[in-house]
């Protein structure tokens, strides 16, 4: 550490300098190290989406933002952990970030590795950041339309990039790409167990958010802007669920009723469960099973608070379901574990924790999930199968592999049962790039 001033030390960026070793060094998720830090400190609204902008920025941007950096240094990684974080933190801010005079971006930087680096580090810092300043032209990604050269342009992996422009072409896998960079649409469910869509958008609205109804569900609500999450009442209260459109379908399309038996195979982190509750008004009886202690405990916190008493949690694998519940549910939810390519506008760090062996291995446990919870169908129940991806290989696929050995089950019109926008898919894809909602899959199947 060097001699620096503190009082010219900008503590936002610094947070953000942190955040970001824990994503990169400790591995820990973007989303929930950058929420354990808005928690510890207060920060008024303004700096709050500056400090988010920041860590969600250079976590999507990634190898991105190291290719640009090599522009100007030999080996980034020789850097100290905290060194390497502010040069991402100053080449975002240069060059991807329009309302940041660039001298800010280079001044704090140097302050910073005065405070965290060791000696010469703000001297190597400013060399760095001055030279991108000098010779933008430098860091400047390769054209044309190859997919080492568009992954660069929209900061994803070149396997992923090579994987959509075979399935979509080049034009639609640019417009996949550019969508994984935007803010997702925020929107809650409402918790009709308490409340009404109509009024929970009036108390919404009254506690500062912008608010419209969802054309995709009709216990959904979107919000335009809100402030902390932590601190609208509606929430806090149990009146709402934050969940997605595309997740909100799900509990629609299975179409549960009250004094039901259902079971929910991969029921973390209960999204979908407490929906489910909802749309049986907390009567009848829920299954819900994971793998992970601390999950379950999370569906049940949540069960509290939206006052749901329906729902029995169990530790138990999926693959051991069909063995030990045979058909006895009414309705079976199989929203299996997979690549979650469809959400990584939610996850800034998701695109680069993914990898292509995903493919090879998660069809065959999707479908051991699936074919052991079919077991539990009764004759004349209802199977659903969902997942966050838009991967052919883990979900019309697993679904067709799937019926071509259970004779008993019967592929149903999916899109029939949307509750607004129906249509007459026998399986429904939502696109994140073209229907505006998650990348989601799902598929209804009836036991004969």
């Amino acid at each position: 550490m060097q001699n620096y001033r503190e009082e010219k030390i900008d503590h936002v960026r610094e947070l953000a300098m942190r955040v970001l070793q824990r994503v990169h060094v400790e591995d820990a998720y973007a989303n929930v190290a950058l929420a354990e830090t808005l928690r510890e400190v207060q920060l008024p609204e303004r700096d709050r989406r500056f400090l988010t902008e920041l860590v969600y920025g250079v976590t999507k941007a990634g190898a991105s933002l190291d290719y640009m950096i090599g522009c100007y240094v030999a080996d980034i990684r020789k850097a100290q952990p905290a060194i390497r974080e502010l040069l991402r933190l100053g080449f975002y801010q240069i060059f991807c970030m329009d309302r940041v005079p660039p001298s800010a971006a280079c001044n704090t930087a140097v302050e910073l590795a005065k405070k965290h680096g060791r000696r010469g580090a703000d001297a190597f810092v400013n060399g760095v950041l001055r030279a991108a300043l000098r010779e933008p032209e430098r860091a400047a990604f390769p054209e044309g339309r190859d997919a080492y050269a568009l992954a660069l342009r929209t900061w994803h992996p070149k396997w992923m990039v090579e994987r959509w422009m075979r399935t979509y072409g080049y034009e639609r896998t640019e417009e996949l790409c550019r969508c994984n960079n935007t803010s997702a649409p925020l929107s809650v469910r409402v918790n009709t167990l308490r409340t009404n869509r109509d009024a929970l958008m009036e108390q919404l609205t009254a506690a500062g958010a912008q608010v419209r109804a969802s054309a995709w569900v009709p216990d959904g609500i979107v919000l335009a802007a809100h402030g902390a999450l932590d601190e609208l009442a509606p929430l806090r209260e149990g009146l709402a669920q934050v969940q997605d459109e595309s997740s909100m379908l799900v509990a629609h399309i299975l179409g549960a009723e009250p004094g039901m038996t259902v079971i929910d195979a991969c029921a973390a982190p209960g999204g979908k469960t407490t929906h489910i509750a909802q749309r049986m008004e907390n009567r009848g009886r829920i299954l819900a099973f994971d793998i992970y202690e601390e999950k379950m405990r999370r569906i049940e916190r949540n069960a509290k608070r939206l006052g749901i008493s329906m729902i029995e949690t169990q530790m138990r694998d999926a693959r051991e379901i069909g063995a030990a519940y045979a058909e006895q549910a009414d309705r079976v939810l199989v929203d299996a574990p997979c690549s979650g390519l469809g959400v990584l506008r939610r996850k800034p760090d998701a695109r680069w924790k993914k990898s292509v062996r995903d493919a090879k291995t998660l069809p065959s446990l999707q479908r051991d999930i699936l074919a052991s919870a079919a077991r539990a169908v009764k004759h004349g129940g209802i199977l659903v199968y969902s997942t966050c991806t838009m991967e052919e290989c883990e979900n019309a696929a697993v679904v067709r592999a799937f019926l071509e050995t259970h004779a008993d089950f019967a592929l149903e019109e999916t899109g029939a049962f949307l509750p607004m926008q129906k249509t007459t898919e026998r399986m429904v894809q939502i696109m994140p790039e073209t229907d505006g909602p998650d990348g989601f899959f799902i598929a209804r199947m009836r036991r004969l």
